[in-house]
């Protein structure tokens, strides 16, 4: 079966369409952040796929909603026995109570949060909040010297911070991106992944054939990479036609 890929971008979403030797057009609502994505027939262009995404914007968007309210309801509770990840890794969280520092480790398969007694379950979300953002600190810099000079760009500045709706994001004109701190909880490789597209962003704005063709000469993989970073146990939406 061939293939060719494209973004459009639709009322303010970047949409990932794929042409395929297919009969009817499929628009897939995925977690989990509610990325789009379009199979689409090859028999049909740019402008007709665009409109179709237009018809069922009501659709996506009633989609996108239901998948950020089932991340809001699974607040972590930080009681042993939960189950958090870090870097792709799946560890069972151990609560201990102790006077002193209150801190994380990771050993083997437990991820061992040290507390005092009597720290609420928001001080201890706070305290992994802080201890994800140590992690990506850690790691991110290294990615960006190896990708400055291939890229021939400098990054001045960088953040981390709490996303809805993206992975990562570039400002062309300050050259600030932002990293979602959930990157802290997938594999290494998709936290490159991330880094290569939104260093890619300060040569091309948008995400188009340039654009890929860009991100299939620097990390030919970056397919994969990506829909493994947006793989969830959440069941996605889709809508055939």
């Amino acid at each position: 079966m061939s293939t060719a890929s494209a973004y459009l971008n639709v009322a303010g979403l970047d949409i990932d369409v794929v042409y395929k030797d297919i009969k009817h057009l499929h628009i897939g609502v995925y977690p989990p952040f509610g990325r789009v994505r379009v199979a689409a027939p090859t028999r049909l262009d740019d402008d007709r796929v665009r409109l179709a995404i237009i018809q069922r914007l009501p659709w996506i968007k009633k989609q996108r909603r239901h998948l950020q309210d089932a991340d809001r309801q699974s607040e972590r509770e930080m009681v042993t026995g939960e189950s958090h990840y870090v870097w792709g890794v799946r560890h069972r969280l151990k609560v201990s109570e102790r006077p002193g520092r209150a801190h994380f480790e990771v050993d083997g398969e437990r991820l061992l949060l040290y507390v005092p007694e009597g720290t609420r379950a928001e001080q201890r979300r706070a305290l992994l909040d802080k201890w994800y953002r140590q992690q990506l600190r850690a790691a991110i810099p290294e990615l960006i010297a190896k990708w400055e000079p291939i890229l021939d760009v400098s990054v001045p500045r960088w953040s981390i911070r709490h996303m809805k709706t993206k992975w990562g994001s570039c400002n062309r004109e300050s050259r600030h991106i932002w990293f979602n701190i959930e990157l802290a909880k997938k594999h290494p490789d998709c936290l490159e992944y991330v880094v290569v597209h939104e260093m890619a962003h300060y040569l091309e704005r948008s995400h188009g054939q340039r654009f890929i063709a860009v991100m299939d000469g620097l990390l030919p993989d970056w397919r994969t990479r990506r829909d493994d970073l947006n793989a969830a146990p959440l069941k996605h939406e889709e809508w055939s036609d």
